[in-house]
């Protein structure tokens, strides 16, 4: 098992790794600080750390040759345990050595803690990206090389813990050191964070539950332009897709799934990504009166949302398929936009504040992906508005026709909708595009939720999957609060609806399938989720092509030869062998 333990200075990182491995016995602490004479405070603090070791405990000093770490970890044997402390001063003495802070070392130290073979190894590495921006390059340079060798690790690793202030967050992997035994009584609990919604609802698709809403969201927080949030990993991503190039496939590889394979590299961080493992779909209810709902009811959603709820509805099949649980939340309910603000700015706050926590508490459980689902009634009518208003287009192209329950198109309410749409558009003509006011004027609870949940997913680095006109409406506003949020966000079919395929356009989401399914928002997305697992299975598990296949492939033959060849062979082996066989024609 690799763990890694982040924390800044002072935060009680060094306690929580020695005690994770305290069970161990024999220990194998790989010591990474440079010893100074001229420094009695920093003499202070290695004297300290040594005093805290057992005695039992093997040290490896390595400050002054950074590159025996990686040595160290190569040559681990499956009966060691292994503390690193610290990365931050590792990096520090690669640069003191004459090498540079680029990605080169950082990726032959995640290589060799991913390879490692010890029963137990445990990093300790300084969290830095909480504090305030280096003055000078130097420290900035150090600062983005910090970050970047944290993901690497962290990608490498099976969990991730932040400590602050001596409490444990485990970000990721905090179960499997409890079902290992890594010496539990030694471990802090797991802390959530105060601003989580208290025991969150997950239900399975099968069973029954109740519902959250904006009266589960704890103090309100505050949006605002200009969010700094995190990008996934672009080189891993390119490495993902490079990697399917050297795969021993039989075929031409995966086509369409290619990007799927890209995408799920950069948010996990690894060339290699894996299948997820625990989805979760958020299913999102927020009424609206007025023209807006026209062809719809709110005892429609009433009655979409129990069956969800309960595990009748379409969505809770395909999610008990997909292996994802389910989290349904009623959203704040919306005014007649075309009159007057779809909502106040009071609930604005509230219901951006109960996404970013959704996002935050499910990213605490282990959840490593998202799936944004939506009921309400009105939803597209208000998606289309934000879309239209967002990117200049006719409401009347955005809006498709209305199908009631039994299949019976209504136009007379879609024209009432188009109306709706346009007075509203009319009615906030001089007002601020400003994202918070957006959902203010036109958004309404669902998309003011889901706006909250694209930001809070991505400030967590957890991907968020997307197919229907509310996901995407927010998905444009959370992109104007921090524009690094489109980068998050997985789209598997914008099922030919004309609101999803503009604004898709725009935020550069391309679709990998056309499934061209009308089951309701998150239905697509949690269909094609069996398909993105197999895709990542096989680029995960099909080994590596061979120097013997690179020898075969150059056998000599033309490619018209093999492929000949091939026909050939399959024919011979067929129940219709006696039938002659016929040359094609290559100009044909």
């Amino acid at each position: 098992m690799r763990l890694l333990v982040l924390g800044g200075i002072r935060s009680g990182k060094s306690e929580v790794a020695e005690a994770l491995v305290a069970g161990a016995g024999a220990v194998r602490y790989v010591a990474t600080a440079q010893e100074s004479t001229s420094d009695a405070g920093w003499a202070a603090r290695i004297a300290a750390h040594r005093q805290r070791r057992p005695g039992t405990w093997q040290t490896e000093e390595v400050g002054t040759s950074p590159d025996r770490l990686t040595e160290l970890l190569a040559s681990a044997k499956p009966d060691e345990t292994i503390l690193v402390d610290d990365l931050g001063n590792w990096l520090s003495g690669v640069y003191d050595a004459g090498g540079d802070l680029t990605d080169a070392p950082i990726a032959g130290l995640a290589d060799a803690v991913r390879s490692c073979g010890a029963g137990l190894l445990v990093l300790v590495g300084p969290e830095v990206g909480l504090g305030v921006l280096p003055a000078t390059e130097a420290g900035r340079a150090f600062a983005d090389a910090s970050g970047l060798l944290n993901q690497r690790v962290a990608a490498a690793c099976d969990g991730v813990a932040l400590v602050i202030a001596g409490e444990v967050s485990w970000l990721r992997g905090g179960d499997l050191v409890q079902q290992a035994g890594v010496r539990e009584a030694a471990v802090p609990p797991r802390s959530e964070p105060a601003t989580a919604p208290a025991e969150p609802f997950v239900f399975e698709a099968a069973g029954a539950g109740s519902v959250l809403s904006t009266a589960d969201g704890g103090d309100t927080l505050s949006f605002s332009p200009g969010m700094e949030l995190p990008l996934p990993d672009e080189s891993t991503a390119h490495e993902a897709a490079e990697r399917l190039l050297t795969l021993r496939l039989n075929g031409a590889g995966l086509g369409a799934l290619v990007p799927v394979v890209r995408f799920a590299g950069g948010v996990q961080g690894r060339p290699d990504p894996r299948p997820f493992q625990r989805p979760r779909a958020l299913v999102l209810r927020g009424d609206r009166s007025g023209g807006f709902a026209a062809g719809d009811s709110a005892e429609a959603a009433d009655r979409r949302l129990d069956e969800v709820v309960e595990g009748t509805a379409t969505l809770a099949m395909l999610a008990a398929t997909a292996g994802a649980s389910v989290q349904a939340i009623d959203c704040p309910s919306a005014g007649p936009a075309e009159l007057h603000d779809a909502l106040d700015d009071t609930a604005v706050d509230a219901a951006l504040t109960l996404g970013w926590r959704l996002a935050d508490a499910a990213a605490n459980e282990g959840v490593d992906l998202l799936v944004l689902a939506s009921c309400g009634s009105g939803s597209d009518a208000a998606a289309a508005a934000v879309v239209a208003v967002l990117t200049g287009a006719e409401p009347a192209a955005l809006l498709g026709r209305v199908v009631d329950s039994t299949g019976f198109v209504d136009d007379a309410a879609w024209i009432r909708k188009i109306g709706a749409v346009r007075d509203a558009r009319h009615r906030i003509r001089n007002r601020s595009r400003e994202p918070h006011v957006m959902l203010s004027m036109l958004g309404g609870g669902d998309i003011a939720v889901a706006t909250g949940i694209v930001l809070g997913a991505a400030s967590r680095r957890l991907p968020l999957v997307i197919d229907g006109p509310v996901g995407i409406a927010a998905g444009l506003v959370a992109r104007d609060y921090g524009a690094q949020t489109r980068h998050w966000l997985l789209m598997p079919d914008h099922g030919d609806n004309p609101t999803v395929k503009l604004a898709a356009d725009v935020l550069g989401a391309a679709p990998f399938l056309s499934l061209r399914l009308a089951l309701g928002e998150g239905a697509t997305a949690l269909a094609a989720l069996p398909m993105v697992n197999t895709a990542l299975t096989i680029a995960a598990a099909t080994p590596l092509r061979t120097p013997a296949d690179a020898e075969a492939e150059a056998d000599g033959l033309s490619e018209q030869e093999r492929i000949e060849a091939e026909i050939q062979r399959v024919v011979a082996d067929s129940p219709t062998a006696e039938m002659p066989y016929v040359k094609p024609s290559w100009e044909d």
